[in-house]
């Protein structure tokens, strides 16, 4: 019975399957202490097969389970506590990394609280040195340092400092000395890519036998990683000297700006080396391919910095999560941009430089405060990081040393960086308004530094096309020390001894303000009364677009047609409003400080009666168009001004020509003055003359019959300037041809008033009563009157009579 019920029970076991989902039937259910199963006599069904053993997973959660693991042969062993036990391997990947960054952080408080050792070492240098030691240590236990990885490096570490630099880019700085930027960034990235590349080609070819095999494309590449000027690196060592902004602005420019030209050439010559044979086809692409990536990237960076722009408008109602989208949407371009190999850093400093105004004027004060100091700590321990790991890495990674190779490529790319500085300088000097002067020339090609960039891009190498790659890589890491120990500690010396002049910290004011924004519209007014559409032209353009349709979709509320001057004096006071809560001097307010930043602290709602009776809105509006109209637009134009489209003033070619008449009359008065023989009679002071006439005023009274006495007229407008006396009547005693008559000689002189001339006539060169021949003669002969005796002390000027 007990046989038959065994033979029995594969079969119900297989007819009971498809009602029983989930559960693999097995025909021989029974299993020994091994775990094998138990023959069972007669248990072969002809046209069946038993199913395999059931995997661990494959069994279904509702069939009981034993309560110990003793079914299944091999029991846990017990634990002294149950719950309390080791599992590193369940926490090890975050367990390092948290202790990674927090070796980083305690290295950079021990750096700071140092003071003696951080005015004499950078900061980087210090990192690298105790990355190495950290690395020496891990390798001397017998383990195998970690090795920072270019994926890592490029994705998670790289970005926020980058973000970090273009969402707090100076903009105004950059934007003007954007053409120097974009030639240091470029055609000097070329020039030391190639002429590094050629000459280290010329080095494999002469150096012997373990480098000829080095080919030319080969050391192409090696030259544009090698090349471009690293912005960590530039940061680390800048911030720390405290150098002038301009200085500052056009290195760090030029190392942001020349990924695109380190990304292209990279790619390029990484392409080119699997390629049989290049074409010219193929140069003009790559050539085309520099434009694409650089331009790709800074349209993809613009595209979500619009994007964060807008989305930021509709979080008024959440606050908390603001600062999340700005991370994001940078994030999000970063990676995009990298998809398709455009350049990831444009990418980034695009979306930073167009979200950050719209974004600053949508999310509240707390919002920004958290933006801005979650940056500085996310970029400043990326940072720590890079440097730690360059250090271990250099420990950890496989290293060929060739003597001639690697001193070579020291020795040329410092070459390749002076030579590139002076001539683009040289250059860029012909069109800048503010000179680079040799100082600053020595800090530029000084400040030249190199970093993990470089050594992850020839991390990226394979060794497959590239069998040299520990070689690069040792000549790499040898360039980045140099410049980081060599360069990095010694450029705040030369600073000092050099007088360069250093960066001020000062606060913007209002005033300064103003008088910015004064200094530009008059500029542009400048340039478009010259017919030059210049930099502040355009600037102009796009400050108007800006406010005419960028704003007023971008930022929410009224604040999107808020003048530039309003905005930044409610950010002043805003600051100002905090910092005076902060320090406890709330209930010591100056008189000046406005309690517009105590609203903004405090906001309440207004009274529902005001002291003020409310204005209409209709004529609320109507004042508001009024004064918008006559005081903001400061520069209101209707057309532009050119000086080719100048309306012509009918009088201008009139009072020229009578300009030209005077001169002339001038030139020719100083060439007949110039033969005569006797010098004319000097005129007296007015002083002098009202002094004589004073003394004698009888001898200047009006006679009845004066209508043939001679007639001095005398300007009023200006009657102490010798040439507003002229003679138009003058016929004295022996000039007409007559005999005087004793009346005439009792009379003296007439003075009158000289009529004022008419606009646009000549009072020089208009016909009048004193333009006859018989006057010309007259003229002639008072223009030599000969030696005169001077009168004495008590005789009257004007003698009455013979």
């Amino acid at each position: 019975m007990g046989a038959a019920a065994l033979r029995a029970l594969p079969w119900a076991l297989l007819l009971l399957g498809p009602l029983l989902p989930g559960q693999v039937l097995q025909a021989n259910p029974m299993l020994t202490s091994e775990g094998q199963p138990v023959p069972v006599p007669g248990d072969s069904v002809p046209g069946f097969t038993s199913a395999p053993p059931a995997a661990p997973e494959e069994i279904h959660p509702l069939k009981e389970q034993p309560a110990n693991g003793s079914g299944e042969g091999h029991a846990k062993p017990r634990k002294a506590f149950p719950v309390i036990g080791i599992d590193y391997t369940h926490v090890r990947i975050p367990f390092e990394i948290s202790l990674w960054i927090l070796l980083a952080c305690l290295m950079k408080l021990g750096f700071h609280v140092i003071p003696s050792v951080s005015n004499i070492v950078p900061e980087s240098c210090l990192l690298i040195v105790v990355g190495l030691l950290v690395g020496g240590l891990i390798k001397g236990v017998g383990e195998k340092p970690p090795i920072l990885k270019s994926d890592i490096f490029f994705l998670f570490l790289l970005p926020p400092i980058i973000l970090d630099a273009g969402y707090f880019l100076p903009l105004r700085p950059f934007t003007e000395n954007l053409g120097t930027i974009l030639i240091f960034a470029v055609v000097g990235t070329l020039w030391n890519a190639f002429f590094l590349g050629g000459l280290m080609y010329a080095v494999c070819q002469l150096g012997g036998p373990g480098l000829n095999h080095i080919g030319l494309l080969a050391n192409l590449l090696f030259g544009s990683i090698i090349s471009a000027v690293d912005p960590v690196a530039v940061l680390a060592v800048f911030e720390e000297i405290h150098i002038n902004e301009l200085l500052h602005i056009l290195v760090f420019g030029e190392s942001l700006l020349n990924d695109a030209v380190t990304v292209v050439l990279y790619h390029l010559f990484e392409e080119f080396a699997n390629f049989e044979q290049v074409t010219i086809l193929d140069i003009i692409l790559g050539f085309l391919s520099f434009f694409v990536v650089s331009l790709g990237g800074v349209l993809v960076g613009v595209i979500y910095g619009v994007i964060a722009a807008f989305t930021s408008r509709f979080t008024s109602r959440i606050r908390v999560i603001e600062p999340l989208f700005v991370f994001l949407y940078s994030y999000m371009a970063y990676l995009s941009a990298e998809l398709f190999h455009l350049s990831g850093i444009m990418a980034l400093i695009a979306a930073g430089v167009v979200m950050r105004p719209y974004v600053e004027a949508n999310i509240s004060h707390k919002s920004h405060t958290t933006i801005k100091y979650f940056l500085k700590m996310w970029s400043s321990v990326s940072e720590t990081l890079i440097f730690i790991f360059l250090g271990v890495s250099t420990v950890a990674g496989h290293h060929y040393w060739n003597w001639t190779f690697v001193i070579s490529t020291l020795f040329f790319c410092l070459i390749a960086r002076v030579l590139g500085v002076l001539v683009l300088t040289w250059f860029i000097n012909k069109f800048r308004i503010v000179k680079l002067t040799p100082k600053d020339q020595f800090i530029i090609a000084y400040g030249g530094l190199r970093g993990a960039i470089a050594f992850s891009l020839g991390y990226l190498l394979d060794y497959e096309h590239f069998s040299m790659r520990d070689m690069f890589l040792t000549a790499i890491i040898t360039v980045i020390f140099f410049t980081v120990f060599v360069q990095g500690m010694t450029i705040r010396p030369l600073v000092d001894l050099l007088a360069v002049k250093k960066k001020q910290e000062t606060k913007r004011s209002i005033n300064e303000e103003i008088h910015t924004q004064f200094l530009d519209h008059l500029l542009t007014g400048i340039e478009d009364i010259c017919g030059h559409y210049g930099h502040h032209h355009w600037k102009d353009k796009l400050n108007r677009f800006n406010k005419k349709y960028v704003k007023k979709c971008l930022i929410a509320g009224e604040r999107s047609k808020e003048p530039q001057l309003i905005a930044f004096y409610h950010k002043m006071e805003m600051k100002q409003a905090i910092e005076l809560v902060e320090s406890g001097g709330i209930g010591k307010i100056p008189s000046a400080v406005s309690t517009v930043s105590i609203q903004n602290i405090n906001p309440q709602t207004l009274p529902l009666e005001r002291v003020i009776p409310a204005l209409s809105k209709d004529k609320e509006e109507e004042i508001r168009k009024i004064l918008r109209t006559n005081l903001q637009k400061t520069r209101q134009r209707l057309r532009s001004y050119n000086r080719h489209t100048l309306v012509a003033d009918p009088y201008e070619e009139a009072w020229n020509q009578m300009l030209l008449r005077r001169q002339k009359a001038r030139q020719l008065e100083q060439k007949m003055n110039n033969y005569l023989t006797v010098p004319a009679h000097r005129v007296d002071s007015p002083t002098m003359s009202r002094a004589r006439i004073g003394s004698d005023p009888l001898a200047y009274e009006p006679k009845e019959d004066s209508e043939n006495l001679p007639i001095i007229t005398i300007d009023p407008a200006s009657p102490q300037s010798p040439e507003s006396v002229d003679l138009m009547s003058e016929e004295p005693k022996g000039c007409s041809g007559l005999p005087p008559s004793p009346e005439e000689d009792e009379e003296g002189l007439v003075m009158r008033v000289k009529e004022p001339s008419s606009p646009g006539t000549d009072d020089v060169f208009t016909p009048g009563t004193s333009d006859s021949p018989s006057n010309q003669r007259m003229l002639r002969c008072l223009s030599d009157p000969g030696p005169r005796p001077e009168p004495e002390e008590g005789e009257p000027f004007i003698p009455k009579g013979q």
